[in-house]
Order: C-alpha cells, then sequence, then structure tokens
C-alpha cells in the first residue's frame, strides 16, 4: 500500500482516506497525527492551583483534576475540558467562549460575569455553581441543566451586557 504524508493543515479528523488518481488503483492512505500526539503538543506543563488572568486560549484539560482552581480573568477560549473536575473552581471574569466541556463538572464553581458564549456543555453538571452576570449565549447544555440554572440566573455580565437569564433563554 502506498503512503503519502498529508500537511497537518489538511487533516481533519484522527484518519484520511485520499482519493488517488485511478492510474494509482484507486485510494491513498495518509498518515495522520492521533489525538494523543495532538493533546502532546498542547498540554498545559505549568499546571498550578493559581491560574488567575493567564492566557489559556486552545490549551487542552482532558479528565483534569481542577478542583478549587483559580481561573478568574484567564482567557480559555477554545479549550477543552472534557470529563474535567472543576468543582468549586473559580471562574469569576474568565472568558470560556468557544469552550468544549463535555462530561465536566463545575459544581459549586464561581462564574459570576464570565462569558461562555458558543460553548459545548453536553452532559456539564452546574450544581450550586454561581452564575450571576455569567453569559451563556449560544452555549449548548442540556436542557435539565439549562432549566436548573434558570432557576437561579441573575444580573448582566459587565462585558457583553447581556443578562444571564437571557443569555440561557429562560421563559
Amino acid at each position: 500500500m502506498l503512503f503519502r504524508k498529508v500537511p497537518l493543515a489538511l487533516l481533519l479528523s484522527t484518519s484520511v482516506l485520499l482519493a488517488g488518481p485511478a492510474w494509482l488503483g484507486g485510494a491513498l492512505s495518509a498518515e495522520a497525527i492521533t489525538a494523543p500526539e495532538l493533546r502532546g503538543q498542547r498540554t498545559v506543563q505549568d499546571l498550578q492551583p493559581d491560574m488567575h488572568g493567564r492566557d489559556l486560549k486552545q490549551q487542552e484539560f482532558l479528565k483534569a483534576e481542577l478542583q478549587g482552581y483559580d481561573f478568574s480573568d484567564t482567557d480559555l477560549r477554545g479549550a477543552v475540558f472534557n470529563s474535567s473536575n472543576l468543582r468549586g473552581a473559580n471562574l469569576q471574569g474568565a472568558d470560556l467562549g468557544d469552550v468544549v466541556a463535555f462530561a465536566s463538572r463545575f459544581d459549586g464553581a464561581d462564574l459570576r460575569d464570565a462569558r461562555l458564549r458558543n460553548a459545548m456543555l453536553m452532559q456539564s453538571r452546574f450544581r450550586d455553581a454561581e452564575i450571576s452576570g455569567a453569559d451563556f449565549s449560544d452555549a449548548v447544555l442540556d436542557l435539565t441543566e439549562q432549566k436548573a440554572l434558570c432557576k437561579r440566573a441573575t444580573g448582566s455580565n459587565p462585558v457583553t451586557g447581556v443578562s444571564t437569564a437571557e443569555s440561557l433563554g429562560c421563559r
């Protein structure tokens, strides 16, 4: 079988099949960087309980134990928190736009004035999280979590001006 290297920019998944010219017999396989290799390139080496105000855009925190960590005023746009524990974490004023946090725990977290625009938060939990002034505009949440958050949605985000209740689509 003929293997051909493909630039990383062309790879959108962990495996790629390229259609080859008819004289080469059809499809060619491509080498691809696997997910663990990608994670190795983006791992935060300096993970400390005080991450206040840092630039952590597009970092990956997979199955990370971040309970009680201080991410206040941190730029976390595009970060990934899949299956992570953020219980009691301080995310006050953090920019969590375009974050992916699948099956993560935000129980008791401080999300006051945080911006979670376009965040993917499926199967994540927010029990007892402080959400006053948080902006969830266009975030994707489980319906049960959205309803629970609506019951305690107060305030408006000081940066975006959007009310928490409005951003959650509360009725």
